[in-house]
């Protein structure tokens, strides 16, 4: 039973972490922290943008949770952890390989799902300043960003 309950705990930790993820990329990212955020509203050269500073920053609490919870030999901290550790690899699986490509490889959304996801973040990618964006999320994208007809991907 006490494995169901950390098993719980960890989703539970990853669908909350889009909401952190939401309120953080439109109030840090799109805020005071956009002079690195830009980075990645912009063409640049090269495998890296400084925007990849936020992914350093972003695991800081997920290996603290993991450190405290073997040092403290508690498991609740640990399962945390690792529903912060689930979201980030969902997240850079999602945003890095498949809709910017960062990593080559060959998929094409499917699902009525991952078209609505990729067409939100594009859509989101049409402002290159911080003001004016919409759909802030990564895992999750309003009705409204569903894709009508297979001209309506922008580029997928």
């Amino acid at each position: 039973m006490i494995y169901l309950l950390y098993f719980l705990t960890v989703l539970g930790v990853f669908l909350f972490m889009e909401g952190v993820a939401w309120f953080t990329h439109k109030y840090i990212m799109h805020g005071f922290l956009w002079s690195w955020h830009k980075s990645h509203h912009h063409p640049y050269d090269g495998f890296f943008e400084k925007n990849d500073l936020f992914s350093i920053v972003f695991s800081i609490p997920s290996i603290s949770l993991f450190l405290c919870g073997l040092v403290f030999q508690n498991n609740w901290l640990y399962a945390i952890g690792l529903g912060i550790l689930c979201y980030g690899i969902f997240y850079v699986i999602f945003h890095d390989v498949i809709v910017h490509r960062r990593v080559k490889i060959k998929y094409k959304a499917t699902s009525d799902y991952m078209k609505r996801l990729i067409r939100a973040h594009k859509v989101h990618h049409k402002t290159q300043t911080k003001e004016h964006a919409e759909a802030f999320g990564f895992l999750f994208a309003p009705k409204k960003y569903a894709v009508k007809d297979k001209l309506d991907l922008l580029d997928n």
